[in-house]
C-alpha cells in the first residue's frame, strides 16, 4: 500500500503558506501521478464538498451513495477558482477552506480557521519522471491543544484520506 509519504527533500522544502501559521503539528504527504502537472492541475482545482468532491478508487467508491460519489469528469463550473473563494468542507456546517493563493499548475493554497487552530494546506504539483507529476500535500496546523492526538489520530486520517485521493486521482487522470 501506498501511504502517500512526503521524501525526506519535500518535508524540508518551504512552500506556500508555511509563514502563515505558528503550527504546532505540520503533516506532508506525497505521491506520484501517471500525468503531467499540466493535466493533474484541473483535477485538483474542482476538489471540494458540494464540487467535485474527495477522489477515492471506484473499489471503494462502490460502497459510497452514488449521490455522495466525486465526480469522474472535469466539470468547467468548478475549474474557475478566484483567491477569497470559500469552499465548504467536511468535518462540521462551518467547515471551509480559504483559497488563499493558486498559481497554475503549481500551487493551491487553501487558509481555514477550526475552532481556535488556524490551518493551511498547500497543494504542490511539480514534474516528475518523463511524463508524470508528483503531488506534494502539507497541512499546517497551530494552535494545537491535544499535539499528540492530533499527530496521531489526526495524522492517520490524513494519511489514508491522501491514499485514498492518491488512487481515485490516478484513475481519473488515466480517463
Amino acid at each position: 500500500m501506498d501511504l502517500a509519504r512526503a521524501t525526506a527533500a519535500e518535508r524540508r522544502t518551504t512552500l506556500p503558506g508555511d509563514d502563515l501559521v505558528d503550527a504546532d503539528v505540520v503533516m506532508d504527504r506525497g505521491f506520484d501521478v501517471p500525468a503531467p502537472p499540466e493535466v493533474v492541475w484541473p483535477w485538483l482545482v474542482q476538489l471540494g464538498k458540494r464540487r467535485a468532491g474527495w477522489y477515492l478508487p471506484a473499489r471503494v467508491e462502490r460502497f459510497v451513495p452514488p449521490s455522495r460519489r466525486a465526480l469522474r469528469h472535469l466539470e468547467p463550473r468548478w475549474l474557475e477558482q478566484e483567491v477569497g473563494d470559500v469552499i465548504p468542507d467536511w468535518g462540521g456546517a462551518d467547515a471551509t477552506f480559504t483559497l488563499a493563493s493558486a498559481e497554475a499548475p503549481d500551487h493551491l493554497l487553501y487558509t481555514s480557521r477550526r475552532g481556535h487552530t488556524d490551518l493551511t494546506w498547500c497543494l504542490h504539483l511539480s514534474p516528475a519522471g518523463a511524463d508524470g507529476a508528483r503531488v506534494h500535500l502539507r497541512l499546517r496546523l497551530g494552535p494545537v491543544r491535544h499535539r499528540r492526538l492530533a499527530e496521531v489520530g489526526g495524522g492517520l486520517f490524513d494519511a489514508l484520506t491522501i491514499v485514498g485521493l492518491a488512487a481515485g486521482l490516478r484513475e481519473r487522470v488515466r480517463g
